[in-house]
Order: structure tokens, then sequence, then C-alpha cells
């Protein structure tokens, strides 16, 4: 994706003839223009000077963004892009809004304060009305000249047939000068001719326009000034974080701490961090320990513990301790560089509700000079003098502002996705943003996401005659040795309890039993009932209490010495501290909430039923999780919510990917929204947020629309009773972009976390369930689906067959035969996630193919078919959307 800046936009309509003109360009493939930030993004082949060539032909002009080279590192990128957000036009609009309103305000003295309330002028111009008007037009012409740029861009839209709302008031505001100086020339022909000064007076006082048409571009001028105040606003999230990126290094180099530019540290490095200072890059504690100010990434304000091992990442803050740590991610890689380009990125896509305001926007400033001009024809028509008239189209020109409906949108955009980036929650698009908050049904993945992912020690259940000490000595010393997962948790537990570390000696794994080993010479066992039953008797309370145990969705590991039953231990995936209130919180704003794991039916009830869900959809493996989804949109907007490699393809086929921050490079990728601080409850937070930026966007669009349908009438005299000048016209101008912007920077207030004023948004009722849940993926590349509650599946062919037959009348099959339904065609040129996207739509679009999931890093399009489709068709689609077609794998 290429970007530009694109010079001299003033309104939606500008911002809408510039994607017309560059869209038109041969190789490009999609172009979004930015009103707010005055930049365009380009995806295709096209070159700079065509696209800057295409612009310079619709009457703006355009640059590439200025971009780094390589070797300038992320500093260097975040620098151009500081750069690139600079506001260079309010010092600018505020100069010429000082000069204007210092000539302004002589002119309205001059026709206000003298001619109404008799203030004093030199004594040549006391009833000199010839004289006055002169001086009036003086002073008229150099407010004009200050505000040229009004008057430049404005006719010079109007020769390129494309105005803009500088088209307007260079109409409104020339034609008033116009008109003014025909009028004087008149008072002097009448004067030339004998009249008598008191027979001008009626011209002087009732036509001439001199103030309106100095005082429509300074009213301009000052919604100009206060639209770019609030505009600059807007991206203020977005230049704090970028300001936050730290510049420097101290690392070790040849025994020596050197400081050194943030663009020079490597992987590997050890870089030193004292107490107070910034973490330079993302990197592992090698050496010391302390409390690390994690709010640049996640909104957290309480400090996180460190100490060796523990990760560390770029832009938080060490605030106690000397720590040591090494370099693992660098430059653009570390995940404090990734946010700031997800939030750069967000800015630059185009929201789906804001097509509305862009295909009125491509029409408004034709139809309202059209609209003017027919009002002046109708007032004379009707009798009117000519002058009432022009008045009259003259303040339909100037209140019409398509600048309110061309913010309307982008604005609420960046405030929402900046404030969802200060507290840890990132939209990667605008349309994430949008989306989120329609969601109807939320599908969330059970490790990792629900659960905390790693297995913790939950009961201690000795023998009688044995401590709890005593059996938790043992089974430390004894799973020391040991790799598996549920070894590592009772080590933790140990460690945690300082317990002595304590040497097994003749120690075995036993594949798939337990293990074994001597301790202070007796012989040592643990395992699975069935393993230690071969060993020793295990009393009927110890085994009910086991079961009452896996009943809950934890697992009980048995340990014997020298013959004799020591003890239980208990372990489980616990569920995360917030992972129940988050389900309730989702719950309550009217979404379904689904648990999709692989893991056994026993458990996941178990952990279903702590966590609250609505349906458990167990035995899932990771190709049926995708198919899953797909029987869920069924029904409605799905969320996927996933943190494994697994968890990828659901992901991409959800309506909304929603990646834990914790989780996998390829999870975070594949998702549209990223939540950094890794909590559940943080996807009701995403919700929230879209919910009240989408709530915003409809306000801003409404008070737009409201705005110009409710006073162009008015301007046009259809209400007798209501009148407006055509000065006052354009201070309603003025203020209309001003009170959009104001209203979207309103959002800054909204507290996403706070659920008090959840409420269910049911505006479209699930569809009827035709066909139930839950889906098994079989051995035979089958995949049926069933009803929940889930059964436990040890033959999953067997129990597709069985589940298909009894729902034989419902049940849809997917992928009947996954070597007759799928296809793979191998595509070259894709670069980016907007070329994916290109492609999967341009396939989509073909009759019989049913969904295509594409990837630009394996160059292939896998198609789901639900009719055989002609290779020739593939290859058409393909190369019309611009890539080469190189054949069906």
């Amino acid at each position: 994706m290429k970007q530009y800046v694109v010079t001299g936009m003033t309104c939606a309509s500008c911002q809408a003839h510039v994607e017309k003109a560059v869209a038109k360009v041969p190789g490009v493939q999609s172009v979004t223009v930015s009103l707010l930030t005055n930049s365009m993004a380009v995806n295709g082949s096209a070159s700079d000077d065509a696209v800057v060539r295409a612009v310079e032909a619709a009457g703006y002009g355009a640059q590439p963004m200025a971009r780094p080279a390589k070797e300038s590192g992320s500093s260097g990128r975040l620098a151009a892009e500081e750069e690139a957000l600079k506001d260079r036009q309010t010092p600018r609009l505020i100069r010429r809004l000082k000069l204007s309103l210092v000539f302004l305000v002589i002119l309205m003295y001059v026709t206000m304060g003298h001619n109404m309330w008799g203030w004093p002028v030199p004594a040549f111009l006391v009833h000199n009305h010839i004289g006055l008007a002169i001086l009036q037009m003086l002073l008229a012409l150099i407010v004009i000249f200050i505000n040229r740029d009004f008057f430049i861009s404005g006719f010079r839209s109007l020769l390129h047939l494309a105005p803009n709302m500088d088209a307007l008031v260079a109409l409104g505001s020339g034609v008033s000068f116009g008109w003014s100086l025909y009028v004087l020339f008149r008072m002097t022909w009448m004067a030339a001719n004998g009249t008598p000064n008191t027979d001008l007076m009626p011209l002087y006082h009732n036509q001439l326009y001199f103030e309106s048409a100095a005082m429509i571009p300074a009213f301009i001028t000052i919604g100009k000034t206060l639209e770019s105040l609030s505009k600059g606003r807007t991206t203020d999230a977005l230049k704090n974080l970028m300001k936050m990126a730290p510049k420097t290094a101290v690392v070790e180099r040849d025994g020596r701490q050197v400081e050194t530019g943030i663009d020079e540290v490597q992987p590997g490095d050890i870089f030193i961090v004292k107490p107070g200072e910034s973490i330079p890059v993302d990197g592992v504690i090698v050496e010391g320990s302390t409390a690390v100010d994690e709010s640049a990434l996640t909104g957290e304000s309480i400090p996180v513990d460190k100490t060796v091992h523990d990760q560390v990442s770029a832009a938080t803050i060490n605030q106690s301790g000397f720590i040591r740590a090494k370099a693992t991610r660098v430059g653009e890689d570390t995940t404090f560089s990734q946010i700031i380009q997800m939030v750069s990125d967000a800015a630059s896509t185009k929201a789906p509700i804001a097509r509305i305001a862009d295909k009125v926007s491509g029409v408004f400033v034709p139809a309202v000079i059209g609209i003017a001009a027919l009002v002046m024809a109708g007032w004379i028509i009707s009798g009117a003098a000519p002058a009432a008239a022009l008045e009259r189209a003259i303040t339909v020109l100037v209140i019409s502002c398509p600048c309110a409906l061309g913010l309307a949108t982008p604005v609420a955009i960046m405030v929402g996705n900046g404030l969802g980036a200060k507290n840890g929650v990132l939209f990667k698009t605008s349309e994430a943003l949008e989306n989120a908050g329609k969601i109807q049904i939320i599908a969330l993945d059970k490790t990792g996401t629900v659960t905390a992912g790693k297995p913790v020690v939950t009961d201690i259940v000795p023998v009688d005659g044995v401590s709890e000490k005593e059996l938790l000595t043992a089974a430390y010393a004894l799973e020391r040795k040991s790799e598996h997962p549920l070894a590592r948790a009772i080590v933790e537990k140990g460690s945690g309890m300082a317990l002595p570390s304590r040497d097994v000696t003749d120690f075995e794994a036993l594949t798939g039993s337990g293990l074994a080993g001597r301790l202070d010479g007796h012989l040592l066992h643990g395992g699975s009932a069935a393993f230690i039953s071969a060993l020793t008797e295990i009393p009927d309370r110890m085994r009910a209490e086991a079961e009452a145990l896996a009943g809950s969705g934890k697992t009980p590991l048995y340990f014997e010495q020298d013959g004799k039953l020591i003890g239980m231990i208990a372990v489980a995936d616990v569920i995360k501290d917030d992972s129940a209130q988050a389900v309730k919180e989702m719950q309550r704003m009217g979404t379904e909430v689904v648990m999709l794991t692989g893991d056994n039916e026993r458990t996941a009830q178990a952990i279903g039923k702590q966590a609250g869900v609505d349906r458990v959809i167990a035995g899932v493996l990771p190709d049926g999780k995708e198919a899953v989804i797909r029987a869920l949109q069924k029904r409605g907007r799905v969320a996927m919510v996933g943190d494994g490699i697994n968890d990828a393809p659901a992901l991409t086929r959800a309506d909304t990917g929603i990646a834990i921050g914790a989780g996998t490079d390829v999870a975070i990728d594949s998702a549209d929204i990223v939540l950094m601080n890794s909590r559940l409850s943080d996807v009701s937070a995403a919700i929230r947020l879209s919910r009240a930026t989408l709530r915003n966007i409809h306000e801003n669009l409404f008070w737009a629309f409201a705005y110009n349908a409710v006073l162009i009438p008015v301007a046009a005299g259809l209400y007798p009773h209501l009148t407006i000048s055509p000065m006052w016209g354009a201070a309603a101008m003025s203020l209309s972009s001003f009170t959009v912007c104001m209203n979207a920077l309103r959002l800054n207030l909204f507290r996403l976390r706070d659920a008090s004023h959840d409420h269910p948004m049911r505006k479209r009722a699930l569809k009827k369930e035709e066909a139930p849940l839950a889906a098994w993926s079989a051995a035979g590349g089958r995949t049926a689906v069933c009803p929940v509650p889930p059964v436990s599946v040890p033959d999953q062919t067997a129990a597709a067959e069985n589940l298909y037959k009894k729902s034989a009348s419902k049940a849809e099959v997917y992928a009947k035969e996954d070597s007759e339904m799928k296809e793979t065609a191998k595509i070259e040129g894709m670069m980016c996630g907007h070329c994916e996207m290109h492609v999967k739509q341009a396939l989509e679009a073909l009759d019989g193919v049913e969904s295509a999931v594409v990837s630009k890093d394996s160059g292939t399009a896998e198609m789901t078919l639900t009719k055989p489709v002609e290779e020739s068709a593939v290859r058409k689609a393909v190369e019309d959307a611009g890539y080469q077609f190189k054949g069906i794998a």
C-alpha cells in the first residue's frame, strides 16, 4: 500500500473527486482518501507519477508520503509519520483570521456603526455615499485577498467541473462583490447625471453587499480554524503514541555500557534499563527484578512485577529495579511499533458507513449550485427584486456545508480507534471498529482464552497419616524430572511454597502411564489411576473424590511410595479471573456466547459451567472450528475469540476475528481486533466502544444531514417568517463542521470498561436454528452438524455418521467430500491484506464459489465450491483483479 499527502482538499466533495480520479488510473485496485489527515492510500501497481498526475488533473496536489530508507529503521519511520501528522494548517488559518478580523471590524464600523448608529467617520465621508461605498469595496477587497485560497481553489474546481465547498464560498462572496460593484457604478452614473444624494441612499443602504462579500470568507475562516483545531485533537492519541517511542538504548558492547540509537540495537543484544527509564525494545529479563508500567501498551496503570525470564516490551517504563535484558524484537518488530502501525493503518481505511456520506458528497456541491440558480430564478419569476432574489441565492450557496458530511465518520473513527489503543484494544481497520458492535454470536476458544492456558494445582488430597506438605514434597521431587505440562504445574506449586529440592535417582518416565524413581532410597511412583492401581490399592473414598474432581474439569494424579498410596493431587487449566464476569457482560449486551474446544466433553462442560456460557461445543478438531463458525453464521454475525495457531482459520472465517494479545503471531495476524491485555473482559469493552463510536457516527451524520435539510430551505426563503442573510449563513456554515468534530471528541470521555449502561442490541434477531450448532470434523473428510449439548466422541467418523442419520431432516452436512468440494488456485502478485481481500471478493463473486480463503504468504486461494467452476472463469476473475493466475493446485 502506497501513502500520499494530498493538498488542496477542503471538503467531502474534494475527497470524492480525488478518489474517483485516482480510481480510474490503470493499475489502481483500491484508493482511500482521508479528509481528516489529508492523506491517500493506494493499492495496486500504478506508478507514483501516474497517481500524482491524476490528482493534479482533478485540481489538487499530491506527493508520495516521505518514507525513510530501510536502514533508517523504526525511528525514521516514526519521524516521517509524525511529520505527516504535523498540523501546518491551523497556524496559517489563525494568521489569516487575525488579519481578516482587523479589516472586517473596520468594515463593520462603517457599514453598521456609522450607518445604523451614527458613529463618527472622517468629515469628507459624512453623507458621501459614493465615498463610503468605495471604502467598503476596498476593505472587502483586502479581506478577499487575505482569504484568496478559497477563491483560487473554488474557481479552479469549477474549471475542472468538480466544484467543492470553496466553490460555494467563492461564488457566494464573488457574486455579492460583483453585484455591489455594479450598484456602485450605477451610483456614480446617477451622480454624474445630477441625481440628488438623497436618491442614492436607497441603493447604498439596501443593495450594497460588500460587507457580506467580506464576512462570508471571514466567517468561513473562523469555522475552518475551529475545525482544524478540533481535527488536530482527533489525532492526539496517535501523536502521543509516537512521542512515547524510545529514541536511545544502553547496551553492553565489549564489556562496556554504551548508549546508542534505538535503530542500532540488534536481536540478542543485552540492554540495561535503570529505574525510571523507558524500556527500548522487546526483550527477556536475564538479571534483576522490577515493576513495569505497561500502560502504553495495555492502558492499565497498575505496574506489573517482572523478574528473570519474564518478557518486557518497548515503550513501557521500568519503575523500580535495575534490570539486564536480552533483546528479542527490535525496530518495527516490537509490540509498540506494531501498535502504532495498526492505529495508523486503521486511520487510513474507510468504514462501510462512510459510503453513505461519500455518495451524497460526490453530487452535493453541484446540486447546491443548481438549487441556488433555481431559487434566484424562482424569486425573480414571482416578482421579487433582483437584489432580493440574488441575496436568497447567495445565502443558499454559503449556508450549505458538505464538510460536515465528509468529517462525520472519519473523526469519530479516529477518536474511537485512539481511545481503544490507549486502553489496549486495537482495531486493525475502520471496518473492524464499526462491525464489532453488530456482533450477535461470540465463539470463544477455551484454552488460553477462557482459561489461563497453563495447568495449576487445584487440590492436594493426602491419605490418612500423610500431611499435604509431605505429599507435595514427594510429588515435587519426582515431577521436577519431567517435562510434562501437568508436571510443571506441580513444580511451580512446590517452588512457590519454597519446598526443599530433593534429588530423585533412577528416574524413569513411562510413556502414557506415569513416572518412577527413588527418593531417599524409597521407591516412588506417580501417574494415572490405572497406573497406580496396578501398584497399590486405591480406596473407594479416594476414587469417589477423584471422580468428583474429574467432573469439575480437573485431572487427578496419584502418588504411591513403597507400595502404599500417599495421596492425590488434582491439576487443571483453570478459568481466568475475569472470564465468568466477561461472559455475563457479553450476554447482557445481547450476544449468545459459545465455547469451542478440542477437549473432552466432560472437561469442556465443567469449564463452560464455571464460565457461564450459553453453549459448549467439545471434541472439535482445528479444522472443525472453522466449520462451526460457518454454521453459526447461518444465524447471525459471529465473532471468534482465540489465541492459538489452530484458531487462525476460525478467526479468518468469522465476521470479526478477535485475538488475545498474548497469543501467537499467526492468531494476531488473522484477527481484526487484538486485545493487548489478554483479558476476556476486553471483548465486551471492544463491543462497547464500537457501539459508542457507531452511535457517535450516526449522531454526526444526522446533524450533518439535518443541518443542510433544514437550513437550505430556510435560506431559499421557503419559510416566509424566517430569513437569513448571507453573512449569517456563512456563520452557520462555519460552525457545522466544528460541531461535528467536537461531538466526535466527546468519545474521549467514554469509559469502555463501564458495564453499567450496557443494553442488549438485538434489533436483528438471530435466525431460527434450522440446523444444530456443533460440528465434528470426521476422519473421512466429512463434517456433520449435531445438536448440543455435545457428546464425547472417541470415534469421530462413526459419531458424525450417526448424528447425520439422526438429524437428516434438519442437519446440514458441510464439505460432503473435501476432495470434490474444494479447489486451490495458485496466484502471484499479492503483497498485503488488501490484495488478499481483493482476490477474495473477485473469487467469491463467481457462481459456484461459496467462499475463498486467500493467503499472500503461500500465494494460494482455497475455494469452497457448491458446484464445479471452470478454470478459465477463475483465471479471468484473478487476472481482472490485477494478479497472475498460475493454475489450480
